[in-house]
């Protein structure tokens, strides 16, 4: 079992990271945030899944241990496959997830591409106790004056093609490096947001 990797990042492109350990690449299934912010040429530690199949050896990572726990409970979930957790984890946060399982909410589910209704109802049922928000968010603080902008960006950005989880963590980081004029105006947010995230990138984010 191959339970985490650490080495330098040889290739990436919108779902998936090559690693190359002890000169030896590894190609990791990741989610699009993880795809976004891994540089060709620099270390980059994940955190993994190796599902075993009769005809391949996947490989799926993530920066933080609770996705990774999360995915493993969401393959155990009747008609979700390894592709269709990683859709979830590229698409929602895990507060985000524990939040709609929570509140027994399937939407945010049914949103991603691959999961049907009866899945997404499924998600919430066999889910239900087993994830909580976590106690600290991976996400940096969003400032308490500037939430209601960070959240226009937020829905501005998934209206233009990004996905719920890159477009809160890119408002969030903006805004946490932004200045108090800066936050409270939504076009000078979205314009700092779409710098961070690049002109290419939009289109690789899609789920």
């Amino acid at each position: 079992m191959i339970s985490s990797l650490h080495g330098v990042v040889l290739h990436s492109t919108p779902d998936q990271v090559v690693i190359e350990v002890g000169g030896v690449g590894f190609s990791v299934a990741v989610p699009a945030d993880v795809a976004h912010t891994a540089t060709v040429g620099e270390q980059l530690r994940l955190h993994t899944s190796l599902i075993v199949r009769e005809d391949a050896l996947s490989l799926f990572g993530f920066t933080d241990r609770s996705e990774l726990e999360v995915f493993g409970l969401l393959i155990s979930v009747t008609g979700v496959g390894p592709k269709s957790a990683l859709g979830v984890l590229s698409h929602l946060t895990v507060d985000q997830i524990a939040d709609a399982v929570t509140s027994e909410d399937d939407a945010p589910f049914r949103r991603v591409s691959g999961i049907g209704p009866k899945t997404a109802k499924l998600i919430v049922l066999q889910l239900a106790g087993k994830v909580h928000p976590s106690a600290v968010s991976s996400s940096r603080p969003i400032p308490a004056t500037g939430g209601d902008v960070v959240s226009q960006v937020a829905a501005a950005l998934v209206g233009l093609g990004w996905s719920e989880k890159v477009a809160a963590e890119a408002a969030a980081q903006t805004a946490a490096d932004a200045t108090d004029a800066e936050r409270s105006s939504v076009a000078s947010l979205l314009r700092s947001t779409l710098a961070l995230l690049g002109p290419a990138q939009g289109g690789q984010a899609r789920v």
